[in-house]
């Protein structure tokens, strides 16, 4: 799929071997990971697009940060600039591991998404708040052999940040609905009809798409707030008046969600503020009792991995 991106003006550099921001450190720092049609946030004061380097290999891109309404703000292109990754090739530990590593707090992902509700037409959002996986060629956690860790991911995202994104949108104008179950396939390919019925109607979902998992569950790890923001394109196959999923049909819609995907990214720091307290859900403190693996047999190439992401348990 090719889509136009806008160009940034900004400054270009690299950050090697950068420590995570302090978590004593209140200071609002909004990450949003952009899907489909969404390369690039305008707007940024002191703009940069920065390469940051990870022991997880590269990002998506270059990260683009900056503030806006004086907040700090960064952006990451989930397929990098121009489309280059497909939803089972994006580098999803690299890209959590660089938003982390580089003072993120609240991580908004934006995707295309297709919908399995009437009333949840094209170029609507919907604010999820639960997924069923169903990747499978994908890594899926920071932890393994050597150091292992189960965090809870029941409630998968932040509904303090999920209420901001839904005032957000809503303020934007856009038809906004709250709460919704996401089905996250491997794809490339779109869904059988058969299976976009059984998503439908006997397990009860809402949406479609193929990128929020393991995004939110490795958001969950890093102890970072997530909120997921999905853009209807189109009703994925089931709908008897629609029928196959029309690519073009999609385009046509995914470029009048980034608009509105922007306008309502750029009403966030408005929401969310300059400073914050810790999350009242517990998203940033999720590792608190996750790590089972004594610190006497840890593998220490392992933990010196996860520096960024649990560098505030494992010291």
């Amino acid at each position: 799929m090719q889509a136009q991106h806008a160009k940034t003006k900004a400054n270009h550099k690299r950050i090697k071997g950068s420590r995570p921001v302090s978590a004593a450190k209140k200071d609002t720092c909004i990450a949003v990971i952009g899907g489909s049609g969404i390369y690039d946030i305008d707007g940024l004061e002191n703009a940069s697009w920065d390469a940051v380097e990870t022991p997880w290999g590269a990002p998506s891109d270059e990260i683009l940060t900056g503030t806006y309404e004086g907040v700090k703000m960064a952006f990451l292109p989930r397929h990098g600039r121009g489309h280059k990754h497909s939803p089972t090739t994006v580098p999803y530990r690299a890209n959590i591991d660089a938003l982390k590593r580089i003072g993120a707090t609240d991580v908004i992902s934006v995707s295309a998404c297709g919908s399995f509700r009437e009333h949840m037409a094209p170029g609507d959002f919907v604010i999820v708040d639960q997924f069923i996986d169903r990747t499978f060629a994908r890594e899926k956690s920071f932890f393994g052999t050597g150091c292992v860790a189960h965090v809870s991911v029941a409630h998968p995202t932040c509904p303090r940040l999920s209420d901001a994104c839904e005032t957000a949108g809503k303020d934007a104008g856009i038809t906004v609905h709250r709460g919704g179950t996401y089905l996250a396939m491997e794809g490339p390919q779109f869904s059988t009809l058969a299976e976009s019925k059984m998503y439908r109607e006997s397990w009860g979902c809402d949406v479609i798409g193929m990128t929020n998992m393991p995004e939110a569950k490795l958001a969950r790890e890093a102890e970072l707030c997530y909120a997921s923001v999905a853009m209807i394109t189109d009703y994925d196959s089931w709908h008897p008046d629609h029928g196959e999923v029309d690519v073009t049909q999609i385009i046509q819609t995914l470029m009048g969600n980034s608009e509105k995907g922007r306008n309502l990214v750029k009403r966030l720091p408005a929401l969310l503020g300059a400073t914050r307290e810790d999350c009242p859900h517990g998203c940033d403190k999720a590792l608190e009792y996750a790590i089972m693996t004594a610190p006497e047999v840890r593998d220490p190439a392992l933990v010196a991995k996860l520096d960024a992401v649990a560098g505030r348990v494992l010291g």
